[in-house]
């Protein structure tokens, strides 16, 4: 029999996952009040990531929404294939089941081109429309 952790035992491992199971099921604390973590005090701050507005996702400057989506499509069917030419990148891209409109931006590289990473690639695709810095 093979169990999840070789630290506790099967019977400790079934009574960690049954305290967890309603949390995993329902998306939100359902434990009893007496166990549940005490909410922020009056003369404390809320505990939010965002406390004045709504979490959203950034886009880097010199990009748009559209190029981090098709920049990031591009790079779940490349995987870490780098350094890596024209051809080899529609390989793996080939490989990995790529859609035909991932196949047809990596066709429109230069042939027999060698791309250290992927953006490189990308700022080619692109028309150097990439990150001005990353951190």
């Amino acid at each position: 029999m093979e169990r999840g952790s070789d630290k506790h035992s099967a019977r400790m491992d079934e009574a960690m996952r049954g305290e967890v199971e309603g949390l995993v099921r329902s998306g939100h604390d359902n434990r009893a009040e007496w166990n549940s973590p005490e909410p922020s005090g009056e003369d404390q701050p809320d505990v939010d990531l965002v406390p004045h507005g709504n979490l959203v996702g950034g886009v880097p400057d010199g990009m748009t929404e559209r190029d981090i989506e098709q920049r990031s499509e591009l790079a779940s069917f490349l995987g870490r294939v780098w350094p890596a030419t024209t051809e080899q990148l529609l390989e793996v891209a080939t490989g990995n089941a790529a859609p035909e409109r991932v196949l047809d931006l990596l066709r429109s590289l230069d042939p027999g081109r060698s791309y250290a990473t992927l953006q490189e690639v990308w700022a080619e695709l692109s028309g150097g429309h990439i990150e001005a810095h990353r951190f």
